[in-house]
């Protein structure tokens, strides 16, 4: 368990049991293996393991219980008691009729249609998770700060610089001054030209891109705010970061790389920076995008009077 991780949850409220699936989720990755069997645990079999003691739920996981406590707190509860009770309205909204945690991962033999189910779930899935873990304190702090930015700048590389380019494109359309950048070089380039009066954003779901850190770094030491929407929340990112915006992912498998469950919750982020600042700002922003819609219309139109 890191420093870094212990400091970003500090002092925060118990999560409330819907969240605590997406929060094992989002924490595993920086837990020890000892830690990630705990949390995987309690994440599967809430209704089980709610009814283990510290004692019970150690030896079912290999472990000792000084390791089960530590993992309830860095799940954000004060002590195993308060995880107990969590698992336990975790198992009594399973068993009203909610699906359960986790779906078996897509087979190379899979039937199509049990494909789109399998994928259509874990989407679902993965919103829920990171609406349920996204802080809106953060949120609002980020949208205000692009409803007064003189310019925004973000990056993303791969699957996360197509993020990038969405979240550009749609400020863009409200009238902002905003560019995505793939290429680290010129990333780079533009973050030195960035002052106080800027945003820039980094969009990566490991938070150890370096890609993407080094622009925001720059970003950061010339004085812009800046703001990181990363699955890691005590990823190397963060640390050039004023604020922070976490992602949730589904369980990569094979077939289905960390890349395409990142690019999900990091478009729903992306969709609420984006509404956010469209009502801060709504006096410029409806006629902005009324004006884009205009200017593209005729490339919507059949030419020649019909359709092909």
């Amino acid at each position: 368990m890191t420093n870094d991780v212990k400091e970003i949850f500090a002092g925060e409220a118990p999560p409330a049991p819907a969240a605590l699936a997406a929060k094992v989720r989002t924490l595993a990755p920086s837990m020890t293996r000892s830690m990630q069997r705990v949390a995987e645990a309690v994440a599967g079999d809430p209704a089980g393991c709610a009814a283990l003691t510290v004692t019970g739920l150690a030896e079912l996981t290999g472990t000792s219980e000084a390791t089960v406590v530590r993992t309830a707190r860095l799940l954000g509860y004060p002590g195993y008691r308060d995880l107990r009770l969590a698992l336990a309205g975790l198992a009594a909204q399973q068993q009203s009729g909610r699906a359960p945690a986790v779906t078996a991962d897509i087979a190379v033999d899979d039937p199509i249609a049990d494909v789109v189910a399998k994928l259509a779930y874990d989407e679902q899935q993965t919103l829920a998770d990171t609406a349920a873990g996204l802080d809106t304190v953060q949120l609002g702090a980020a949208v205000t700060a692009l409803a007064a930015a003189r310019r925004v700048d973000i990056y993303g590389v791969g699957a996360s610089g197509l993020v990038a380019q969405d979240l550009a494109q749609k400020l863009l359309r409200i009238g902002l001054i905003a560019h995505s950048h793939s290429d680290p070089h010129l990333a780079v380039t533009n973050a030195v030209q960035l002052r106080a009066k800027d945003v820039a954003i980094a969009i990566t779901h490991s938070g150890s891109t370096g890609d993407v850190i080094e622009p925001l770094r720059v970003a950061f030491e010339h004085g812009a705010t800046t703001v990181a929407v990363t699955g890691r929340p005590g990823g190397p990112v963060t640390q050039y970061a004023d604020h922070i915006l976490t992602t949730s992912t589904a369980r990569e498998s094979e077939l289905r790389p960390a890349a395409m469950s990142s690019r999900t919750s990091q478009l729903l982020v992306v969709d609420c920076l984006f509404v956010g600042v469209a009502q801060r700002t709504y006096e410029k922003a409806a006629p902005a995008l009324s004006a884009s819609y205009e200017a593209l219309a005729h490339r919507h139109t059949p030419r020649g009077g019909g359709s092909r």
